[in-house]
């Protein structure tokens, strides 16, 4: 896209997919690359540099964080990943002292913040209390690639192209995570009238998407493609002003009997970032496990040893 700049801070397994899925999609003509270590950074620049033959026209560099407070979005993917069996909240601490660090160098950064980073719901949380923007402009993927992961799931079920099925997981991106079955649709056929559906799959079903990514990273030791696959599809629609309806985490204060944190809901994206979140209709269970999962995340934050 003509005249777009894009940072991002953590050139691992993760920030090295969203960097190649944003560059195969033209979204910027400057892309700024950070890592912790300046010499990963400027060789993923030199790399992807040398595919430029293939490649929409773009400029990628290594840049210091402060270089990238003119972007239009910075991504941060820069924290330790999981290890097997370790959940997203116990990276919590190490990761919150590094979200204070780049917050810190952010300081003056008009654009939008994407977080991608686990935990990621808690991880949005302090992004945006550290850097001091509006809540509409720090974005956490959270469930995106759960709702995703879920898609593709039911799909394979129900031998059913994903692109039909609308179906959303909500709350935390992790262990508390729900889905929200009373709205599973496939092209406006609610599931639970598909012919080959019953409600004993559903609990079969969120499991897997539950466990999803640790079932990777005890393979592979990370998940990586889907994530840069998810965060390049939403600087697509932020940039475009697609006015697009997804379930991202941002920080969410203003929800009757929930607790202030940061989760995922509902949300409509523009150019400005989010233009608003809904609540959308819940069983009484639904409602249960989503509250839940709102204190989940609440206790994290309420963990974190800030001194």
């Amino acid at each position: 896209m003509q005249g777009v700049s894009i940072g991002i801070i953590g050139m691992g397994w993760v920030g090295s997919s969203v960097a190649i899925s944003i560059l195969h999609n033209g979204l910027c003509r400057q892309l700024l690359l950070n890592d912790c270590q300046p010499g990963i950074a400027e060789g993923e620049a030199m790399d992807l540099n040398h595919g430029s033959p293939f490649l929409p026209p773009v400029d990628v560099k290594a840049a210091t964080v402060e270089e990238m407070k003119s972007c239009d979005i910075v991504v941060i993917t820069a924290g330790r990943g999981g290890k097997p069996g370790e959940t997203r909240l116990q990276l919590l601490n190490e990761n919150v002292t590094i979200a204070r660090e780049l917050s810190t160098k952010l300081r003056g950064f008009k654009g939008i913040l994407v977080i991608v980073a686990n935990p990621v719901d808690v991880l949005t949380y302090f992004y945006q209390k550290f850097s001091g923007l509006p809540k509409e402009r720090v974005i956490g993927t959270g469930t995106l690639l759960d709702t995703a992961r879920l898609r593709d799931i039911i799909g394979d079920t129900l031998s059913v192209s994903p692109k039909s099925i609308h179906a959303q997981v909500l709350g935390e991106h992790g262990d508390s995570e729900m889905v929200l079955w009373s709205g599973a649709n496939i092209s406006g056929v609610p599931l639970k009238e598909w012919s080959q559906w019953s409600e004993q799959l559903e609990n079969s079903i969120a499991e897997k998407v539950r466990k999803a990514a640790y079932e990777i990273i005890v393979r592979k030791g990370a998940t990586n493609h889907a994530i840069g696959l998810v965060t390049t599809n939403l600087l697509k629609w932020i940039l475009r002003d697609d006015q697009r309806l997804v379930t991202v985490s941002s920080v969410i204060d203003d929800l009757g009997g929930y607790p202030a944190t940061a989760m995922s809901l509902p949300t409509l994206l523009g150019r400005q970032g989010i233009v608003r979140y809904w609540l959308p209709p819940l069983t009484e269970d639904e409602s249960k496990a989503l509250k839940n999962s709102a204190r989940v995340l609440r206790d994290a934050i309420d963990s974190v040893d800030l001194d």
